[in-house]
């Protein structure tokens, strides 16, 4: 038998992403556990996220300011964007150091089976960032699943008829890992990737 506010706190946190019942049992109990201000502070910092935090008109990245960092960054190259399916993305690509240029969050990618249409993902902002005509280059940074694929194809026939180049990150074998462990897709879009050495 658990307390009814400790029942609410877990079944809360098994709304989560990736926290089943055992995990979001273990953090309830964490959070239990720790000072009365911790827990202040945690309620604090979700409530301020939720209050401060709103899509940038630009890029549709999460910011408190407007436009976005990234977008107002001067030393950012406004001619090539990156276009991701979600904000948390852009830190992967960030993390690289080696992209100076701007991003296009799409909100989601094309999933029939869920109900995910073109509609439902911003591919019209896209289209509209390129016709102001400051736009060399679409990188497609689509996940490597069904639904990224499907998307990228979406994208790259939306932006067919405009003067842009639209490329597609390359796919393959990961560093330091061994051909035997590859996949048959992972091998496949290894080929097709290859380059000149």
């Amino acid at each position: 038998m658990t307390a009814p506010p400790l029942a609410n706190l877990i079944n809360e946190l098994t709304k989560l992403p990736g926290v089943g019942g055992k995990s979001a049992s273990r953090l309830a109990y964490h959070i239990l556990k720790r000072p009365v201000a911790e827990a202040e502070s945690l309620a604090t910092a979700i409530l301020e996220v939720k209050s401060k935090i709103f899509r940038c008109s630009i890029c549709n990245n999460m910011t408190d300011v407007e436009p976005c960092a990234i977008c107002d960054d001067p030393r950012r190259d406004a001619s090539i964007i990156c276009v991701v399916e979600e904000a948390f993305n852009i830190a992967t690509i960030e993390q690289t150091r080696d992209f100076r240029g701007v991003f296009h969050v799409l909100l989601g990618a094309l999933s029939p089976l869920k109900g995910v249409g073109p509609q439902d993902i911003d591919v019209h902002g896209l289209v509209r960032r390129v016709q102001s005509g400051n736009v060399r280059e679409v990188i497609v940074a689509t996940n490597p699943n069904v639904e990224g694929e499907a998307t990228a194809l979406y994208i790259a026939q939306q932006l067919r008829t405009l003067d842009v180049k639209t490329t597609r990150l390359a796919f393959g074998l990961p560093v330091g890992g061994d051909l035997e462990y590859a996949d048959q897709v992972t091998m496949a879009k290894a080929l097709e990737g290859r380059r000149e050495i």
